[in-house]
């Protein structure tokens, strides 16, 4: 029987820590760590995002992201929140249907099942051909969760912008996740959020 609920996860900085890949990118910049993140934190805290940020240090960064795929490796077990696998397990026991579906390249999906990430859906944008925040990113999502009704459908992400006023205006329910630094500098979900919550665990107090 289809479940009648569905939990939908963003991937970066909700399920995985993305730490190792800003050190990367700081590498491949000759940068060190620190520059590149405190600038990062300027641009958020000013409602921009990480791609200002990496223009400040080199405008010609996008020419160098199969250099910084190549030294970054992929997904790795230690990428992944300590709350994440236990909260995916969670979420099955309460017998929602779970979804990761978030803005990250197609190699995502291979990456994550091999270190334990295994919902009952999972895509990347690049597989859907489109991207958060635009309504037929969602309008994909819903699909490949079996064209699902919106409303039966929470929408967890770290970013006001782009999961949860985005994912609100398409029809979902949403929960802002207060981790990593577009949770934690960036603007605050003010009532657009059906919840905020610290960590994935929290999740089902408000499901």
């Amino acid at each position: 029987m289809a479940a009648d609920r569905w939990i939908c996860l963003d991937i970066g900085e909700t399920l995985i820590d993305e730490t190792r890949v800003w050190s990367t990118w700081a590498s491949v910049l000759g940068v060190t760590p620190l520059v590149l993140m405190a600038t990062m934190g300027a641009e958020i805290a000013a409602g921009r995002s990480y791609d200002s940020a990496l223009t400040r240090i080199d405008p010609t960064w996008p020419d160098r992201m199969e250099e910084k795929e190549s030294a970054y490796g992929g997904f790795r077990p230690d990428d992944l929140y300590p709350d994440a696998l236990p909260a995916l397990d969670a979420y099955r026991r309460a017998g929602l249907g779970v979804a990761v579906i978030g803005n990250q390249p197609s190699s995502r999906t291979a990456e994550l099942r091999a270190i334990g990430v295994r919902p009952d859906v999972m895509a990347m944008s690049d597989e859907l051909g489109v991207s958060k925040p635009d309504p037929a990113f969602f309008a994909a999502a819903l699909h490949a969760m079996g064209d699902v009704p919106a409303d039966r459908v929470t929408y967890v992400g770290d970013r006001v912008d782009n999961d949860v006023i985005a994912a609100s205006e398409a029809g979902l329910r949403t929960i802002h996740l207060r981790r990593g630094p577009w949770g934690l500098l960036g603007p605050r979900a003010d009532g657009r959020a059906d919840a905020v919550v610290d960590g994935l665990l929290e999740i089902l107090d408000h499901i």
